[in-house]
């Protein structure tokens, strides 16, 4: 995949944060490129801003879709494929985070966390699995350092984390012989509104989203006989 002109990815939770900024990247380097959200508004208004932030108005959808339903990302590749003719990227972005004591926890809490990080990478692969293998594509699922640091209070994201770690360099081993490339990057602190968060000038020392969207953009351009399956992402230097 080294030219990356005129293909076409998907990117779920892609209205803001990290989804966002490798939007945004993959856009500027020619790419179609279709955003999801649970909230259509929110979906249709960040497509219209990227659009005019990267003179690709024409390259970019923004669709309504839940990674908890699988059905709900069957119909989003369906609507990915109607507009650009086909799929060749998907980056399993989309996800939440509720922190709380395993004493505290109510069990919707634990299920949101996990049918959205976890079922909704699964259902992000499975729903576009058979166009990937077609296209010879590429999967790039968003875990997290905390895929492979515990820490009290995050019973329900470590388990999701860790889970879409494992999911994904499995599923790297199922789809690599289809010519199919499987990555996972992992990153610590992000300056988004994830949890609550603002970003501001405090945040400075913190990874960007835009430092995120380069390194997908490096993924695909990679020979494709090499494959990063597995990246870890950190802060240069954070606060002492």
């Amino acid at each position: 995949m080294e030219s990356l002109k005129n293909k076409v990815a998907l990117i779920t939770g892609g209205t803001k944060g990290i989804g966002y900024g490798v939007a945004e990247a993959l856009l500027n380097q020619g790419l179609k490129v279709v955003i999801t959200s649970r909230d259509e508004d929110s979906a249709k208004k960040a497509a219209k801003e990227l659009g005019a932030k990267t003179n690709a108005a024409a390259h970019i959808l923004g669709v309504k879709a839940d990674v908890r339903k699988l059905e709900s990302q069957q119909e989003a590749v369906k609507q990915t494929i109607d507009k650009f003719g086909k799929l060749d990227i998907v980056i399993a972005n989309a996800g939440v985070g509720k922190f709380a004591s395993i004493e505290d926890m109510t069990s919707q809490e634990w299920n949101d966390v996990i049918d959205t990080n976890l079922t909704g990478v699964f259902n992000s692969i499975k729903a576009s699995v058979d166009e990937l293998k077609k296209n010879k594509g590429y999967y790039i699922t968003i875990s997290s350092l905390a895929g492979a640091n515990f820490f009290a209070g995050g019973a329900a994201y470590n388990a999701s984390k860790f889970g879409v770690t494992g999911f994904t360099q499995a599923v790297m081993l199922d789809l690599r012989q289809h010519g199919v490339k499987v990555s996972t990057i992992m990153p610590g602190s992000v300056s988004t509104h994830f949890n609550g968060n603002e970003p501001s000038e405090k945040g400075d020392w913190k990874i960007q989203i835009e430092d995120l969207g380069e390194l997908v953009v490096d993924l695909l351009k990679m020979n494709p006989r090499t494959l990063p399956s597995k990246i870890e992402v950190r802060p240069s230097m954070p606060p002492a």
